[in-house]
């Protein structure tokens, strides 16, 4: 799974053709969850603090997140995002 984005300790990731809605996976240490592109968390957690730095760099960068998954929906290798600063 291509990591797309890495800020104080957290991994952002996106697979291809992976399933609907169009989600990232945030990884910190042994905790991982899944928020749409809207911000919304569909499944796991990491704690409350990390989640508000994935939740604001989703609101940043929500374009740059839609096209990339439109990228991975075809198969077409998708861009780093600039991380959280």
């Amino acid at each position: 799974m291509p990591t797309i984005s890495m800020f104080y300790g957290i991994l952002i990731r996106m697979y291809y053709d992976d399933h609907n809605p169009p989600h990232i996976h945030a990884v910190y240490n042994n905790d991982t969850a899944c928020f749409t592109l809207d911000g919304e968390l569909l499944d796991g957690s990491i704690p409350k603090k990390q989640r508000k730095l994935v939740e604001a760099w989703i609101e940043i960068h929500r374009d740059e997140l839609d096209a990339n998954w439109k990228l991975a929906q075809e198969g077409e290798p998708f861009f780093k995002i600039e991380p959280l600063k």
